[in-house]
């Protein structure tokens, strides 16, 4: 049998970290709103055809209309891999100056930055939240980091 828990304690569940530490739900005067967008700094960045590197973006919540569609994609039907490529142009919103992103421009990312889009896709739509927890691997301390762009990881 499922328990029933208010949405910020099912999103907060199981991430290790303690409730209201930073979930995709805000509170305001009481009320509690969704949070459907998240920011991110993909880790190489989009090269377009001039030159330019593109690196910030902003990718929202998937509906199941995301996932289903692309089962219908004949690129998808011969080749299954190709999903996620299709499902993650269908939720980034926007890439550096392009907003028009298409399964075209996620083919010529670095394999690095599709690896880390597939991963911030799972973080936010399964888990709730783009925090990540890691240990420290001198000092063996558990925390919490933000993975949304907020600052590369091992700078200050």
């Amino acid at each position: 049998m499922r328990r029933a828990f208010p949405p910020s304690a099912r999103q907060e569940e199981g991430s290790g970290l303690p409730p209201g530490s930073g979930s995709g739900t805000d509170r305001d005067e009481g009320r509690e709103t969704l949070r459907t967008e998240f920011a991110f700094e993909l880790p190489r960045g989009y090269v377009d055809e001039s030159g330019t590197v593109h690196r910030s973006g902003v990718m929202r919540l998937a509906t199941a209309r995301d996932e289903l569609i692309p089962l219908r994609d004949d690129r998808v039907r011969e080749n299954s891999a190709y999903l996620s490529v299709v499902l993650i142009s269908r939720v980034i919103t926007r890439l550096g100056t392009i907003d028009d992103i298409h399964p075209g421009v996620v083919e010529d990312l670095f394999a690095s930055d599709l690896a880390f889009l597939q991963d911030f896709y799972r973080r936010i739509n399964a888990e709730g939240h783009t925090r990540a927890a890691v240990t420290c691997p001198s000092c063996h301390e558990n925390f919490a980091v933000d993975l949304s762009g907020g600052g590369r990881l091992g700078e200050s």
